[in-house]
């Protein structure tokens, strides 16, 4: 934590900010398991977006490379320092381990397309495929003007923070989007939203009273993307909410229920081994 509030206030606030701070990430950090429990039950990632799945991968890498660079290289948060008067970073160490997880959740639960049952429509679309094709381009290139002496590189970890915050800003239109067309929120974890919001607010309340505390406001605007992933993340989430309490209340899963009348017919016409039955 760059950031020592506790040498700055007295009194039991810093203490409220390290709770916040770890009860956001273990909210934020729990809310990946839902979605790859959902799944392995199901066999099944039919109700995903590919879309939503590849943005959340390539998003979190990005905003893995950004923290890391700024909790541990002293470097980078020289760089900062001169960038905003003096000030340290507010990249936490629960930033850090929240990063690095989702990416690696999130990895896995990319994996469980290749290996459970999906559309045939299920891949990833084109416009989807041309975003992540130029945004590491544009990472590629940033570090190529950096080597010749164009820019620093706190310039290309901002960059790839805005790549996140851009991610996380669309990557929730196609499963929203796909939802609406099936009239339906099956495939895609409740339980995964109640979670995000929970962390998106803490967040936002953390951050805010980090600098409320310090007397020190560049830490919002230093570090955007904490700031604006709480934010997108709660409106997309009540957009979630009132997708599947309001709107879209059929809890009807199609494709298991198919599988299973298709099993009992077999059954019934004597097709199926008996020890299989059984079990």
């Amino acid at each position: 934590m760059p950031l020592n509030i506790a040498e700055d206030v007295d009194g039991p606030w810093h203490t409220i900010s390290n709770i916040i701070g770890w009860v956001y990430f273990l909210a934020w950090s729990i809310s990946f398991y839902p979605q790859v429990i959902l799944n392995w039950r199901r066999k099944s990632v039919q109700g995903l977006s590919m879309d939503f799945l590849y943005y959340n991968v390539f998003g979190f890498f990005c905003y893995s490379v950004f923290n890391l660079a700024f909790f541990f290289s002293k470097e980078i948060q020289q760089e900062y320092r001169d960038r905003n008067k003096d000030q340290d970073n507010l990249v936490r160490a629960n930033d850090v381990f929240f990063a690095v997880h989702a990416f690696c959740i999130s990895s896995v639960t990319l994996f469980q397309t290749r290996i459970y049952t999906a559309n045939e429509s299920q891949r990833a679309s084109y416009p989807a495929k041309i975003l992540l094709g130029a945004s590491s381009a544009g990472a590629f290139l940033s570090v190529i003007a950096i080597e010749s002496g164009f820019g620093k590189w706190i310039d290309l970890l901002y960059y790839l923070s805005y790549i996140k915050l851009g991610i996380s800003i669309i990557k929730y239109l196609p499963q929203a989007v796909l939802n609406f067309k099936r009239k339906s929120t099956v495939g895609w974890s409740i339980h995964n939203i109640l979670l995000d919001f929970t962390g998106g607010v803490l967040s936002v309340a953390q951050l805010l009273l980090d600098a409320s505390l310090s007397g020190d406001w560049s830490g919002v605007s230093g570090d955007p993307v904490k700031f604006g992933l709480g934010f997108v993340s709660i409106a997309f989430d009540l957009l979630f909410m009132t997708q599947h309490y309001i709107l879209y209340r059929d809890r009807t899963d199609y494709y298991l229920n198919s599988v299973d009348e298709e099993r009992r017919r077999l059954i019934a016409e004597g097709r199926v081994p008996r020890e299989e039955e059984s079990a």
